[in-house]
């Protein structure tokens, strides 16, 4: 009887602490902590009080015993008014109930009863209580929820039929706490089924019905809570209690996985547990759940799924086939992966494009899962339909995984399998074997291989005329239209695209078609530029034949100012090998847009390039020589490179600019230069020839090419540096009215190349100079301009002479400048005699016989 009145005492001690602290103005959380410490103290002091079975066993009267009995409901009575006080001032203080089941389990059978009234009693005095709040702040109720439904299924009934009581009333301060605020009670047909689990009756075959309404009545996140509780449960020591959280936890999920959130930590703790016991009595359970919350959510399942180290192991192998047996949203599923796909195995955020992450590693190695997985997804007899709808993309996804993960033989071996398995679930058994056969799936390892490889694909698919060629094409096409994510995806995309259409068209392609290639052509990524070019060079037999060849032909000359050398020489090889077969009416109205094209690359850095550019120009003059009205401007304006490329180190393109001089030389109408053969060869006496016709047949030019050529005098190269003095004074000199009127301009730019780093240079640059300084001086003189006009008067009737003695062999053998002299070059003999007078008559300041003045 003491410990009664102790017990007693003691409650009325804590009640008046719990009163005396929701009074205070404490921190919240720290006043629901010490709350919650002495209403535990309180239980416990409940736990300690004596067990009246045992008493009347030990045979103590009746009237005393009902007396204890009577203090001990006094007691039950305070500890319940306790937790009506704490939960009429704040509906938060719930979380203690929860806290309350927790250690009803642990104790005495009898208690379990007592202590479940008294929960119940406190879920009907605060289902009363919401009617007039505005708000519930009842975050417990998803967990107090499972527990209590837990006890519905116990094997004692008074236990069971407070547990489920308990369970109406919670669901009663869910639905005012979900918004429906008509009325705290469920529905007559809920409240009916609420009346006849309390009975206990028929509680089994109404279980369904009664989880029914808790899903349908708990918020997501309160039913995220039930959900996890019972998932925690499936790790019970009891077997009893985990089948009992296993069938609710099924039951719950069949109808309401849609409003579960945090799928991904529910799937990763499955993992989890299932890696620490592999043999967990719950496994079935707990892979069903994976299933189940597929069904609902299949993006954030695979996604979690995706996230763990590659290769995958026999764990995670198992939740893939969790979740690939639910066939109903294998599409779904199956567009999840192809977003993992997109990635690049071992990619940085760094690297990424799109700053948005998929995984939580330093790396992304989701892709290389994805791959491995669809290993496991598409032999899956429900998702055959959806392999056949997504073929198209899984096939394109999983060749650009091979080109992503070649560095690295087990990331290739399986992208290789798994699109090996998409070939052999699509019908495709023939085309494996056939690839197999050739061995391609042994080869794609080898970084080189993988274009020839994504090559041999197509066309094996093509031999074979597999079914799915209609999709696949308008799906490739598709992608080209839209552009790829990264410019190197163009690769896989334009060399399967070619071989399709080459197994199933003619050349040439249809124009939707030759769109693509006329914009690949100038594409980011050098390689798909020059596979674009290759294959328009492959038409230039139906070039004619072609829509719009011009606009074409324009993006070829675009191609010329790439910065990729091997893009620009494929776009020369190619318009060279197009114009060979162009209509000579589309190729004269391009004509002068191609040659001006050409002009930029004689001065290329590239020697192949220059070589090329400038003997392309020379055939584009022989090719239209008949539109000389045309061609002849564009030949003169280039003139300037093509001498000044004359002493280019590289040979071919000292070649090149031979073979097109002469060209240009017949086109205007000149005798060809004999100082152009090799055996002849006189870089002087070219530049020479050259501007003896220039005066006596277009004057007018001599003017831009001066400019022209004064521009080289800044070249890096010293070759040109050293031509363009020559070349520049021979121009100047050829041309009167300019030689007395821009002495003083043209003496300012010699200056500069006076002190050039070649001493060659800068011998030349200072006899030149000096020229420049003696005429300007002679002409400041009235008299002596008038004998210069004579001068003038008579040397124009003549044709220019040598006035450097260049080193022959600067560049080239030492050559006789004198040996087959045919082409009107005056002989040396029949000079001397006005040299001599030229001599006398103008003095030099250096007075040496470097110059030759005409």
């Amino acid at each position: 009887i003491n410990e009664l009145w102790n017990a007693f005492a003691g409650l009325l001690c804590h009640q008046s602490m719990v009163l005396a602290i929701n009074s205070s103005f404490v921190d919240p959380v720290l006043q629901y902590e010490t709350q919650l410490n002495v209403t535990e103290a309180s239980f416990r002091m409940l736990l300690a009080l004596p067990n009246f079975g045992k008493l009347r066993a030990l045979g103590i009267g009746n009237e005393d015993l009902e007396d204890q009995e009577s203090l001990h409901q006094n007691i039950l009575h305070i500890f319940e008014d306790t937790l009506l006080i704490l939960v009429s001032r704040d509906l938060y203080k719930l979380q203690i109930l929860r806290e309350m089941v927790l250690w009803v389990k642990e104790e005495r059978l009898y208690l379990q009863e007592e202590a479940l009234t008294i929960i119940s009693r406190v879920l009907c005095f605060a289902s009363k209580k919401v009617l007039g709040d505005t708000s519930v702040d009842a975050p417990c109720l998803g967990v107090l929820a499972a527990e209590l439904s837990l006890l519905c299924c116990h094997a004692d009934s008074d236990i069971m039929n407070q547990a489920s009581m308990g369970l109406h009333h919670l669901l009663c301060i869910a639905k005012w706490q979900n918004g429906k605020k008509g009325s705290s009670h469920l529905k007559k047909g809920e409240e009916g089924e609420g009346k006849r689990l309390s009975t206990g009756r028929v509680l089994r075959s109404q279980l369904s019905f009664w989880l029914q309404s808790v899903g349908n009545t708990l918020l997501p996140s309160l039913l995220t809570d039930f959900v996890w509780t019972l998932l925690m449960k499936l790790s019970e020591a009891s077997f009893e209690i985990a089948s009992e959280a296993a069938s609710i936890l099924k039951l719950t999920l069949q109808y309401h996985s849609q409003k579960v959130i945090m799928v991904s930590k529910i799937v990763n703790f499955i993992y989890k547990k299932l890696c620490e016991d592999p043999s967990h009595s719950m496994k079935h359970s707990m892979l069903r759940v994976t299933t189940l919350l597929t069904r609902t959510s299949p993006k954030k399942v695979i996604f979690q799924l995706m996230d763990y180290p590659v290769p995958a192991d026999d764990t995670l192998i198992l939740m893939w086939q969790a979740a690939g047996s639910e066939g109903s949203v294998a599409p779904l599923v199956l567009k999840t992966i192809l977003l993992i796909l997109k990635g690049k195995p071992g990619e940085t955020e760094e690297d990424m494009e799109e700053k948005r992450r998929f995984s939580l590693d330093a790396t992304n190695m989701m892709p290389v899962a994805a791959s491995q997985a669809l290993c496991t997804f598409l032999p899956v007899g429900s998702y055959k339909k959806a392999v056949a709808q997504f073929f198209p993309h899984l096939l394109l996804a999983l060749m650009l995984q091979l080109f992503y993960s070649s560095h690295s033989l087990s990331f290739t071996s399986y992208a290789r399998d798994a699109l090996r398995a998409l070939l052999n679930s699509s019908g495709l058994q023939e085309v494996d074997a056939a690839l197999k056969k050739k061995n391609c799936w042994t080869q794609f390892s080898q970084a080189l291989y993988h274009q020839l490889g994504v090559h041999l694909i197509a066309k094996t698919l093509s031999e074979f005329n597999f079914p799915q060629f209609p999709e696949t094409l308008h799906y490739f096409y598709k992608i080209s239209v839209e552009g790829p994510r990264r410019s190197e995806d163009n690769i896989v995309t334009i060399i399967f695209f070619t071989e399709l259409l080459n197994n199933f068209f003619k050349d040439p392609f249809p124009e939707e078609f030759m769109v693509l290639y006329k914009n690949w052509i100038n594409d980011s990524n050098p390689v798909v530029s020059k596979l674009s070019l290759q294959k328009i060079a492959n038409m230039a037999p139906v070039i004619n034949e072609i829509e719009n060849v011009c606009s074409l032909l324009t993006s070829i000359l675009e191609a010329f100012h790439s910065k990729e050398h091997t893009v620009v020489i494929r776009a020369l090889l190619t318009l060279r090998k197009l114009l060979c077969k162009l209509d000579r009416v589309i190729y004269s109205s391009l004509c002068a847009k191609i040659a001006s094209s050409y002009c930029p690359l004689m001065d290329h850095s590239n020697g192949g390039i220059r070589s090329m550019a400038i003997r392309h120009f020379g055939e584009l003059l022989k090719d239209m020589s008949q539109y000389t009205w045309m061609l002849n401007p564009l030949a003169l304006g280039a003139l300037v490179p093509l001498i000044l490329f004359l002493e280019d180190k590289e040979i071919r393109v000292s070649k090149a600019c031979k073979y097109t001089l002469r060209i240009c030389a017949s086109q205007l109408r000149w005798p060809t230069p004999v100082f152009l053969k090799d055996e002849n060869y006189n870089f002087e006496l070219v530049v020479l020839n050259i501007c003896n016709h220039l005066a006596a047949s277009h004057e007018s030019y001599i003017t831009d090419l001066i400019s022209d050529t004064l521009g080289f005098l800044g070249s890096s190269r010293p070759y040109l540096r050293r031509g363009s003095v020559i070349l520049g004074w021979s121009f100047l000199a050829s041309e009167r009215e300019l030689l007395q009127t821009k002495c003083p301009f043209i003496v300012a730019v010699i200056e500069k190349t006076v002190r050039d780093e070649d001493p060659v240079i800068r011998e030349l640059a200072k006899k030149t100079r000096d020229i420049f300084r003696e005429i300007a001086h002679t002409m400041t003189s009235s008299t002596i301009k008038q004998t210069f006009r004579r001068w003038f008067k008579f040397i124009y009737t003549r044709k220019l002479k040598p006035l450097y003695n260049w080193p022959k062999d600067y560049t080239h053998p030492p050559v006789d400048p004198t040996k087959g002299n045919k082409e009107g070059f005056v002989e040396e003999e029949e000079e001397e005699e006005e040299q001599e007078i030229l001599i006398k008559s103008y003095r030099c300041e250096n007075n040496e016989s470097l110059y030759f003045f005409p």
